[in-house]
């Protein structure tokens, strides 16, 4: 006897459909598993005995052979193991056959039987549409995230049992998840902090605003304790809400790495501690799950005290953050994860942090601060669109009640200026000012005259690059843009120059 069903695998953030064929033999009993399966799907054999046994159900005498296609694929995690105890029941008689050339299953079997979630689901979800399936079983954990694709029969279970109650023409009810009205109820990510605590640093709040408005890469660099994080902790709050496609890749990116089981309603802000290994920030491991820039996506990747990060790990940002994605390959596999993120960093000037400061407590070495400087390649900084010197704040304003502008007011412009740039650009277009490409970059960045000649005559007192030389071009059409302005300025160009220093800020 023969029974089929069709489970998935996560790999990556993208879901695959396996084939799942159980072939019952004669022979002494013995259960085995083919078609690459790693060690969490040949451990489901023995979740699966244990289960078909609390559940009233029995496990095939003879030579059980399970057959997961196509078995150049390699296939990981635990998702399998409902599909393949429902190959082995409709094998073996126990359960009626359903449609299941229609079907795809997915869920984690406990020893008891009840069914656990697992990863990915809104990947899986999507596969399965994709491959014309109508229907698709999984635990009643994952049920609401899956529900967010539409034209697909979510079945939520809790058991094993309720499997063959399926069989038997049990429906359970859909979930009810409207995506729009949960994303619309969400409102900012702030975190419950607001722009409005920040005492002075106009220059930092002003280039803060300029980052969420056109997606910068933003710098700051000053003295411990000015404010450089509580600045970077606030971005999030001033940036427009998520929309329906990216609140969905984010939901992806976050149910493949453990971290969601429904619609991710608020732009991720991720800030990991500088002793994070290569494979955390980048992504990798094992089974190739997603790292910290990939669930920055859509977001703002914080990362403090720059310099003390592995020189590897750093280097690695390079590509994401002009491409948007990275690509991951090991030895059993190779996937693209997205990366779409907002770098804000922040570093002291040297070692101690005081150097250049009014008070002259430095006491780093000229050796040392070079040193400490050095960390940090002139590629790498050469990506940053601003950067921003965050000095110390004379103690006696700190006293004083707050008089800076709220996120509120401030995220008013930025979604204003989003919106323009969404106008101009269609659904088809790049997702802000710092995502332009060339072709973009020519067609709506163009200077005037004199914004040219200032540009080219700073740019080579600065030694800009051609990436910094069409940096200040971004940063240019995201000032137009806050301003309300079609035509670029010199008066835009000035400003954005600003932010492009021939050494790090507060360093000189």
């Amino acid at each position: 006897m023969l029974g089929r069903s069709t489970g998935a695998v996560l790999l990556g953030i993208e879901a695959h459909l396996i084939e799942v064929e159980a072939d019952l033999g004669t022979g002494l009993p013995k259960l085995a598993t083919v078609g690459l399966p790693d060690t969490a799907v040949r451990e489901g054999i023995d979740r699966i005995r244990s289960a078909l046994k609390h559940t009233k159900l029995k496990l095939p005498d003879g030579r059980v052979t399970i057959n997961l296609a196509p078995a150049e694929v390699r296939k990981q995690g635990s998702s399998l193991d409902l599909a393949m105890a429902v190959a082995l029941l409709l094998a073996d008689g126990q359960i009626t056959a359903f449609d299941t050339n229609s079907t795809a299953i997915a869920g984690e079997l406990a020893l008891d039987g009840s069914l656990r979630p697992v990863r990915g689901a809104l990947s899986m979800a999507l596969a399965a549409r994709e491959a014309g399936k109508r229907a698709f079983l999984l635990p009643a954990a994952n049920a609401t995230e899956a529900a967010l694709v539409d034209r697909l029969d979510v079945v939520p279970l809790t058991s094993l049992a309720d499997v063959a109650a399926y069989a038997k023409g049990m429906r359970p009810a859909r979930p009810n998840v409207d995506a729009r009205a949960l994303l619309k109820a969400a409102g900012p990510a702030d975190g419950g902090v607001d722009l409005a605590e920040v005492r002075g640093q106009a220059a930092a709040r002003r280039a803060l605003e300029i980052a969420a408005a056109g997606g910068h890469h933003l710098l700051l660099s000053g003295p411990p304790g000015t404010g450089k994080t509580m600045l970077a902790r606030r971005l999030p709050g001033i940036l427009p809400p998520l929309d329906l496609d990216e609140a969905l890749e984010v939901t992806r990116v976050f149910s493949a790495a453990g971290l969601a089981r429904g619609l991710v309603t608020r732009r991720p802000f991720r800030a990991p501690h500088h002793a994070i290994s290569f494979a955390g920030l980048t992504g990798g491991g094992r089974q190739l799950r997603p790292g910290e820039i990939s669930l920055a996506t859509h977001g703002v990747l914080y990362l403090d005290e720059l310099p003390e990060f592995r020189r590897d790990a750093l280097e690695a940002l390079r590509q994401p953050v002009e491409e948007g994605s990275i690509t991951v390959v090991r030895v059993h596999g190779a996937v693209t994860f997205p990366a779409g993120f907002s770098l804000v960093a922040s570093m002291n000037p040297c070692p101690c942090g005081h150097h250049g400061s009014r008070d002259s407590r430095c006491g780093c070495t000229p050796h040392e601060i070079r040193r400490y400087r050095g960390r940090l390649s002139g590629p790498l900084l050469d990506r940053f669109d601003l950067m921003v010197d965050v000095p110390a704040l004379d103690l006696a304003s700190l006293g004083r009640s707050a008089t800076g502008e709220s996120s509120a007011a401030v995220r008013e412009r930025v979604v204003a200026a989003r919106a323009r740039q969404r106008d101009r650009w269609g659904s088809t277009g790049p997702t802000c000012n710092a995502r332009m490409r060339p072709r973009e970059l020519d067609r709506c960045a163009t200077l005037d005259a004199d914004g040219r000649r200032l540009l080219l005559a700073a740019g080579s007192r600065l030694g800009l690059s051609a990436r910094g030389f069409d940096r200040v071009r971004r940063v240019s059409r995201t000032l137009a843009d806050l301003e309300g302005t079609e035509a670029i300025r010199a008066e835009h160009v000035a400003e954005a120059l600003q932010y492009r220093h021939p050494e790090l800020p507060g360093t000189s």
